[in-house]
């Protein structure tokens, strides 16, 4: 089933929940893991951040090629022009960047030398190690771990916007149900 304008399909709605409350969860569990010392706790933490990882390149690849063939949502309120290129610009940043975090993950892996291990089952082998791809990479890493909380919170305050202050049904919409056309 397609959007339409007064019920989103279900993929649409399963991709967005299970996509955006996993990279939450992932934004969190990195920065935990990242303060713990080096030892058993931090690899097995590790692993499972990396599995999740490789999960997430797959849901989303699979979000993106769904919104590529599907378009955005119609818009349910009247927005101002800045407003619609902001939140255009919003979206498809956080698009790509649930393709970039682990994708960056992956190359920061396998270019440190690592396999690459799906819940103890070896993906990749480890090749040669290259520090320069993987010290670009775990920059990468970093850097756009930032800038995905900086869009999120961006998306979830025009949720709000458009639900306390637009009054639209938005949010209504992402959750599934239908409106009124």
């Amino acid at each position: 089933m397609k959007d339409r304008r007064e019920r989103l399909s279900h993929t649409t709605i399963a991709l967005h929940w299970l996509i955006g409350l996993t990279v939450i969860g992932m934004l969190a569990l990195g920065l935990w893991v990242e303060d713990l010392e080096r030892g058993p706790l931090r690899t097995e933490w590790m692993g499972i951040h990396k599995s999740i990882g490789i999960l997430v390149i797959v849901a989303a690849t699979l979000r993106l090629l769904w919104r590529m063939a599907n378009g955005f949502p119609v818009a349910l309120s009247v927005m101002k022009a800045w407003e619609r290129l902001v939140a255009h610009g919003v979206h498809w940043a956080l698009l790509i960047a649930t393709i970039v975090m682990p994708l960056s993950g992956i190359v920061m892996t396998l270019a440190g030398g690592r396999d690459l291990v799906l819940f103890g089952w070896t993906v990749i082998g480890a090749g040669a190690q290259n520090e320069g791809l993987a010290g670009f990479s775990k920059e990468v890493h970093e850097i756009g771990g930032t800038v995905l909380i900086v869009l999120i919170v961006l998306h979830v305050l025009a949720a709000l916007k458009h639900h306390l202050i637009s009054r639209d049904a938005t949010l209504r919409r992402m959750l599934g149900r239908k409106i009124e056309g």
